[in-house]
Formats: C-alpha cells, sequence, structure tokens
C-alpha cells in the first residue's frame, strides 16, 4: 500500500570492530539488505539512495572519483562494496544511486553513535586515563545535517514523478577540511577549555594486520556533484559547528540535540 518516490538506506553496521566480531550480521545488513532494497526498487519503480563509505577505497590514491576502482581493505570496507556491487547488478524501472560519504558527525543520541562524537568523551575524561589517538590516518568528518540538505535540494531539482534526467548512479559527498583523530581532539579541547596531555598521539603508519585496517586517506572528489548535478557542496565547518553546540552547554556526558 506504501509506494515510496525515494528510499534512502542509512542503517548499516558501521563499526569495522563490530563487522569483525560478527561477519554475519555486518554482511547481512550492509550487503544483503541493499541487494533486498534494491530488488524492491525494480519491482516497485523508486529512487533508492545507498549510503556507502568511503572505506571502499584503500586509501593510497586520493582524491577518489567516482569511477575509481574500489579496493577495501577491511571486511567493514567489503561488505559495504557487496551492497554497490548487488545494486549496480540490478536491471529494470527505478534508480538506484550509491553515494558515498566519509566519517560522519552531528545530532546523536550518544556519542557513541559514531567515531567523532564519541571523542568528545575521550577529552572529557580528566581521570589521568592515557588515551593513544591516531595521528596518521587523515579523515574528513563531514556533518549528517549537511547531507540530509544535500537530498532535501537534490530531491527538489530531480523530482521522482517528472525526472526524465537519471541521477549518477554513484555520488560522492564530502567535506574538504582534512583532520586526523587526534588533531579533532585538540579542537575538542579548545573549545571546551580543558588540558589534552592525556591524548597521546599515534603517527606512525601501521604495520602487519593495522596496515589494512587504517587506509591513509580515502578523500572523496566531489566533482559529480559540482559539474554534473551543478549543485553546491555545502559543508559547515567543523570548528564553528562544534562552538555553536558546546556554546549552548548542550555537550555533557553525551551529546543530545
Amino acid at each position: 500500500e506504501f509506494l515510496p518516490d525515494w528510499v534512502i538506506h542509512c542503517a548499516a553496521e558501521r563499526r569495522p570492530d563490530v563487522a569483525d566480531k560478527n561477519p554475519e550480521a555486518a554482511e547481512a545488513l550492509n550487503a544483503q539488505v541493499p541487494n533486498t532494497l534494491g530488488q524492491l526498487s525494480a519491482t516497485y519503480g523508486f529512487f533508492l539512495f545507498y549510503i556507502s563509505t568511503d572505506y571502499v577505497f584503500d586509501g593510497t590514491k586520493p582524491p577518489y572519483e567516482v569511477n575509481d576502482t574500489p579496493n577495501p581493505v577491511n571486511f567493514y570496507g567489503r561488505t559495504k562494496r557487496q551492497g554497490e556491487v548487488a545494486l549496480e547488478s540490478i536491471e529494470g524501472p527505478g534508480q538506484r544511486v550509491i553515494v558515498r560519504v566519509p566519517v560522519l558527525y552531528g545530532p546523536a543520541k550518544k556519542n557513541s553513535d559514531t567515531a567523532i562524537n564519541i571523542l568528545l568523551d575521550v577529552v572529557q575524561d580528566q581521570s589521568g586515563k592515557t588515551y593513544k589517538m591516531d595521528h596518521y590516518a587523515t579523515r574528513y568528518p563531514t556533518n549528517t545535517l549537511d547531507i540530509a540538505a544535500f537530498f532535501h535540494r537534490l530531491a527538489a531539482k530531480f523530482p521522482a514523478e517528472s525526472c526524465s534526467v537519471p541521477i549518477p548512479s554513484i555520488i560522492h559527498y564530502s567535506s574538504s577540511e582534512p583532520f586526523t583523530k587526534y588533531e579533532i581532539c585538540l579542537i575538542f579541547a579548545k573549545i571546551l577549555g580543558v588540558g589534552h596531555e592525556h591524548i597521546v598521539p599515534d603517527s606512525e603508519e601501521p604495520k602487519g594486520e593495522a596496515a589494512a585496517t587504517r587506509p591513509k586517506d580515502c578523500h572523496l572528489s566531489t566533482k559529480v556533484i559540482e559539474d554534473t548535478l551543478k549543485m553546491d557542496v555545502r559543508s559547515r565547518g567543523f570548528e564553528d559547528y562544534w562552538r555553536g553546540v558546546i556554546g549552548k552547554g548542550e555537550v555533557e556526558a553525551d551529546v543530545v540535540y
């Protein structure tokens, strides 16, 4: 009875360590569910947008264009790539679009819901505990509010009921601000006005198995949005956003807003 025009598939097992510990569940959610939704899209003719990840790339040759060859180096990335491949193989009515994004932050019920927000807990832990923090891999944290706004603008530009021009099958959306996790911690410490001596930077290139789980730089090129869709990539400043949030007194043990 419910016939949507658009479906945005956001659900995923996004935690690489959890995916490694429970591979069957991760593969079901990250690969099999997109396939099922893709089949439904072809049956009922709706637009399906699959939120994928920059971790389908190995991080050795950034920035990555949408047609660059994926080479995921960890199990999480491989499951997300499986979801992409499933959608790419489906033919029929409707459209199936892969939207790759980097690490995300923004409104969350608890800080542990995102790999960025959780760093607030690390910075605020002034108990004397020491944390070793990644200062090797470059990330491009992107706000979920910006991604939501992009979809709103995309829907206005390409309404499903009258869209005669196909949307590109792969889109990259990313902020352009580069940070390591250690640098993010320094920003949080500055805004919060607390010390960061308990956070130790780890700048060493990972070796052995660790090298396969920490791509150095998976920066996504946003040329398709800018050149093909003729749209702006509107990404709010990372530090400005958090100054606004923290300045309102909304950061306690968890960020809830």
